[in-house]
């Protein structure tokens, strides 16, 4: 939490010392599509995982560098976690896990006009901090009592770390102040509270948003 909170004014500082930049402010919203990874040093269990809907919502900031690049950065609410069904002697199981987080992007991104639109590209890391998380499940049709996620690194009493980081991939389409945005985040740190035989748990979010951009400054 202490190397988030420095990242963190880094990103402050950054963004006033580029005051006298023309920085364009924007919103966007739009579906998610996450899944996760879980195995340990001998086996993949996320083998049935599916990717659960959800959505992202937020507000993005963009610094110019110059006619191409540019640095952007914004607070998301995004939605992560998957879906399964297992087959057993039981019956079938449906297993729904929901998590809640604010994402950071911190991403370069290039713009190229090319005639009555731009396109872009963005790339870079992303900081997520995670909100809230419940877990729900039902074994032919009859619901088991939800789960409230364990936020923590206590490895005997917490599930998941609160902090995320990974990579964003992303690419779009931007008519006058309109964007239409494709983007894949990469979760590479472990969230695991319990990482004892090597157990890893990493997220991954397929995103498609719409967003507005305002006026520069």
């Amino acid at each position: 939490m202490k190397n988030l909170m420095k990242l963190l004014i880094v990103v402050v500082v950054f963004s006033m010392a580029t005051d006298s930049f023309a920085q364009t402010f924007g919103v966007k919203a739009g579906l998610n599509l996450s899944n996760m990874i879980v195995k340990d040093n001998t086996e993949t269990y996320s083998g049935d995982f599916k990717m659960k809907p959800g959505f992202n919502l937020g507000g993005t900031v963009e610094f110019p560098i110059n006619e191409i690049f540019s640095f952007e950065t914004g607070l998301i609410l995004s939605t992560k976690g998957y879906k399964a069904t297992y087959e057993d002697f039981g019956g079938e199981t449906k297993e729904t896990y929901n998590l809640y987080y604010f994402d950071i992007p911190l991403t370069g991104k290039a713009t190229y006009d090319v005639g009555s639109f731009k396109i872009f590209g963005v790339f870079g890391p992303y900081i997520g901090i995670g909100l809230s998380g419940k877990g729900k499940s039902e074994t032919d049709g009859v619901s088991d009592p939800t789960h409230v996620v364990k936020w923590g690194t206590d490895s005997d009493n917490d599930e998941l770390k609160r902090l995320d980081m990974g990579l964003t991939f992303g690419a779009g389409v931007e008519i006058s102040s309109v964007q239409i945005r494709l983007n894949y985040d990469l979760g590479i740190k472990n969230i695991s509270s319990d990482t004892g035989d090597g157990y890893k748990i990493t997220n991954r979010v397929l995103g498609i948003s719409l967003g507005y951009k305002f006026g520069g400054k």
